[in-house]
């Protein structure tokens, strides 16, 4: 789905145009292969180079196809189970500032709903923009995650698999955010440089500002994911050591109740056994069950195996 955002500097609210023209915001959203075919149409870019747009699992780059530059980045999103980025992908062409999702981004909505200060016309500055809330994007959730994990935190004696569970799924959210962060910072290097777009004093002094935040967030996702690991081995010590208890315990319980088992299938057998005949069978061999079982009780619990 075609979506085209036409703002100048003054303007105070952004335009939406049925028709692209020179200077105004192509994001194509939920992008689909005749998409690409209408963006190849309308750009001269070809094809095949566009396809890597669509990939869910594209790692982010910067690459240079004739005079448009391509951007790949990603940002967190949880559309889909078990990935939790997903491709973003900017295009810096001579008319047109294009950004491609494959999925539906709340990132581009959400961009022009609170960023009232920018302008369409010029490609540096908004690529900057962009680029600088899909760092806030990535700040927020690890620090979201980062709550839930400390908010989710019990007391040790009430360790449970879920927990743990828990544990390794929000490791799994920050691996991934930490894999696609260290390739968006090479990205930001190589725009930078100056190698792929002109850029002026300022637009420059901007992207080190964001190279430094995006760093930030690096260091915040490591440290979160130290911290969630650490937790994650004490909960696995301590759920194996009550299992442990546990299976101690039951052992334990099995034997002494074994005691009192044995005797009674000895007194089933149909055979001639002492007191068979006493009127006093009865009691004498329940005494004798109990004081064994007691003595066995008290020997496990003085060894520590109750």
């Amino acid at each position: 789905m075609w979506h085209i955002y036409y703002k100048k500097e003054r303007d105070k609210e952004v335009t939406i145009l049925e028709k692209p023209v020179p200077g105004c915001w192509i994001h194509i959203d939920e992008a689909t292969s005749s998409d690409l075919l209408e963006l190849t149409n309308l750009t001269g870019i070809e094809s095949a180079d566009l396809q890597d747009c669509v990939d869910k699992y594209e790692i982010p780059r910067i690459e240079k196809v004739n005079h448009h530059v391509l951007i790949f980045t990603r940002y967190p999103t949880d559309q889909e189970i078990g990935l939790y980025t997903s491709t973003f992908t900017i295009i810096l062409s001579d008319q047109f500032f294009i950004t491609i999702s494959p999925v539906h981004s709340a990132l581009v909505t959400s961009f022009i709903e609170q960023k009232r200060h920018f302008t369409t016309i010029d490609h540096n500055k908004l690529l900057t923009m962009i680029l600088l809330k899909t760092n806030q994007e990535f700040t927020s959730q690890i620090r979201r995650v980062r709550y839930n994990v400390l908010s989710a935190e019990k007391e040790m004696i009430h360790v449970a698999s879920e927990d743990i569970t828990g544990l390794t799924k929000n490791e799994e959210i920050l691996n991934q955010y930490l894999s696609s962060l260290a390739p968006i910072r090479s990205v930001l290097e190589g725009i930078s440089s100056g190698r792929f777009t002109d850029l002026y004093e300022k637009d420059r002094d901007t992207l080190e500002d964001l190279l430094n935040a995006m760093k930030q967030s690096e260091e915040l996702c490591t440290i979160v994911l130290k911290s969630i690991r650490s937790l994650r081995d004490a909960y696995q010590i301590i759920f194996a050591n009550n299992l442990h208890k546990t299976i101690k315990l039951l052992t334990s319980l099995t034997i002494i109740l074994s005691i009192p088992t044995m005797i009674a299938s000895i007194y089933g057998m149909n055979v001639d056994l002492p007191l068979a005949k006493s009127s006093l069978a009865f009691v004498v061999i329940m005494v004798v069950t109990f004081c064994l079982s007691f003595f066995a009780l008290l020997v496990f619990k003085k060894r520590g195996w109750l």
